[in-house]
């Protein structure tokens, strides 16, 4: 039993030497792996498989994420996403948020802990809301000296400073629970 790294459409064998297995597929020449994963080949029965390797947890449209928000731009935000429907991810990814009326309003600031809706996959980008009640920021410090706020309807308040500013805030805003940790 030998082991090779293989990702979508490597070949990993041909047709003559092996069969399909598991993650494989026949492309008439040869075996290629379906999946991001190890090859690993069974020698007494000809069999080649991909063992897949973690899957990442990606956001599809209708998913709640929580993220940071990593930068304000126009009429829009984006937030990386840290938890996808509560189970954590590492790949990578940021969301963009329409912030309708953002001229108007201030709905996030760089660096708050924000959840969202994720509404479509488009052209490669993922489009997410905040305009439901239990999305928006959960967490914020003050935009002035950094210090501890509580929320004043739809404001929060530097309970150091005395600042206040407006944001798009979480029913759930304060509520430490949104994080979930694994064991894994």
């Amino acid at each position: 039993m030998s082991t090779n790294p293989a990702i979508p459409g490597d070949k990993i064998a041909i047709i003559e030497e092996f069969e399909t297995g598991k993650n494989t597929f026949d492309d008439g020449q040869s075996i290629r792996s379906l999946v991001v994963g190890t090859a690993e080949f069974d020698k007494a029965n000809r069999i080649a498989k991909i063992n897949e390797s973690k899957r990442l947890v990606v956001p599809r449209p209708g998913n709640i994420i929580v993220g940071n928000v990593s930068a304000l731009m126009n009429n829009m935000f984006a937030i990386n996403v840290m938890y996808v429907e509560g189970r954590p991810t590492e790949a990578g990814l940021e969301v963009i948020c329409q912030a309708k009326g953002a001229k108007k309003r201030i709905m996030v600031r760089v660096g708050d802990i924000a959840t969202a809706k994720v509404i479509s996959l488009l052209n490669g980008v993922i489009h997410a809301v905040i305009n439901e009640p239990d999305l928006g920021v959960l967490f914020t410090k003050c935009n002035r000296c950094a210090g501890a706020v509580v929320p004043m309807g739809s404001n929060v308040k530097c309970v150091d400073c005395g600042y206040i500013e407006e944001r798009k805030l979480s029913l759930k805003f304060g509520n430490s629970d949104f994080i979930k940790f694994t064991s894994n």
